[in-house]
């Protein structure tokens, strides 16, 4: 997504709801990397941060040999900012109407197929629940000169942890979407799920984000930082809970850096006996016992009932949990379109049901990108899916 200077907000802006403290390792790599002004080893440089900005930014790779993570940074000690991407899931249950301000919206990430064979119950990522962020420049309509990166090419793989450190804090996200060619090759942009988590939900909307260089984003070559179907919470219903479920991952994977530092955010301080204790909820500190003022303060599922975290018996019963990604339209819900029912049910006389009347589900491509996979005819590389190249007019 691209922002003009006048539209993205500046200064170093309130906290978020949910802090995810700096581990001593990654605020010593952070300090360091804008110490050191510039990275020596960029793997492509040719980038812009904002609009009308300078085009010295680069991909960085002067800590894979030692560290193996790759992470973006300009000039003068100059890091990323983080615009606001609100591709994926267009009409999202959770919407508050943020994204509605921006002007690129595409209805689906980049990596749309892949979530779909996960089968976790979504359609894609949505920007208001999913931390993600928007790594590579991939000249998709061929535009020439546009400056590319392909972080595969460099062992990132797609839907892969990226750690963001912003506003003294340090969260996760997923690597799900790509920047095309429909505009300047930028750099600096993430979901408004984790910029709310950095700078707080009055801060940032679909055009409103945040202009100040100091956001460092770190990849992770290697499988051990993707983690699947399995290890996140996809059909989350909170950017929080998803935060949440990419925490121990996260934290395994800052490890790599300066052989550790303590723990990252999220429940893992050690015992003076060596033993890392089983948080007692997703959000150390803030579980069944701990002090607080209002709800916010405590960890699902519960309330600040006399000044603590606890069970409130006050209220109504929870809601039941829904039987598909979009509650109250599951099997059997009243409907009139095909549109008001969840995935994987149609209208079917007025009901959301199983629509045996249509066509054989499409196959399951072969590749991330349809269409482009292997044996499929080409003209450069760009026509290929990755791993795949263009030789003698083959991806291959």
């Amino acid at each position: 997504m691209l922002l003009t200077n006048a539209a993205l907000v500046t200064g170093l802006l309130a906290g978020s709801s949910y802090a995810g403290s700096i581990p001593a390792n990654v605020k010593t790599f952070y300090d360091g990397i804008k110490s050191k002004g510039s990275c020596s080893k960029a793997l492509k440089s040719g980038f812009y941060a904002l609009d009308g900005g300078a085009k010295d930014f680069s991909y960085c790779g002067d800590h894979m040999a030692d560290y193996n993570v790759l992470y973006i940074q300009g000039k003068n000690g100059q890091l990323a900012d983080m615009d606001i991407d609100c591709d994926g899931i267009i009409k999202s249950p959770y919407s508050d109407g943020r994204c509605e301000a921006s002007q690129d919206t595409q209805p689906q990430s980049s990596y749309i197929e892949q979530i779909a064979r996960y089968n976790v119950g979504i359609k894609d990522v949505d920007s208001y629940i999913h931390s993600y962020v928007v790594l590579g420049n991939y000249a998709d309509q061929g535009k020439p000169g546009y400056t590319t990166f392909h972080p595969t090419d460099y062992g990132i793989e797609p839907l892969s942890i990226v750690a963001v450190v912003c506003n003294n804090q340090l969260f996760y996200g997923v690597w799900a979407d790509q920047n095309g060619d429909d505009g300047p090759p930028m750099v600096g942009e993430a979901s408004l799920a984790i910029a709310t988590l950095c700078f707080g939900k009055d801060k940032v909307d679909g055009d409103n984000g945040h202009s100040e260089l100091d956001v460092l984003y770190i990849a992770f070559p290697g499988s051990d930082a993707v983690p699947g179907a399995k290890g996140a919470n996809w059909k989350a219903s909170t950017a929080k809970a998803f935060q949440d479920s990419l925490t121990a991952q996260g934290n395994k994977l800052i490890q790599r850096i300066g052989g550790g530092g303590g723990p990252g955010p999220g429940p893992s301080p050690t015992t003076t006996g060596g033993s890392v204790p089983v948080p007692t909820c997703a959000w150390a500190g803030h579980c069944k016992g701990a002090s607080c003022k209002t709800n916010d303060d405590c960890s699902d599922p519960w309330a600040c009932v006399s000044g603590k975290c606890d069970t409130d018996n006050s209220g109504p019963a929870p809601s039941p949990v829904p039987t598909c990604a979009w509650a109250g339209h599951c099997k059997g819900a009243s409907c009139k379109t095909n549109d008001d029912c969840s995935d994987p049910w149609a209208c079917v006389s007025g009901k959301c049901d199983t629509d045996n009347s249509g066509p054989a589900p499409a196959p399951v491509p072969t590749c991330a990108w349809a269409g482009h996979c292997k044996g499929t005819s080409c003209k450069t590389n760009d026509d290929c899916s990755d791993p795949w190249a263009c030789v003698s007019g083959k991806c291959a």
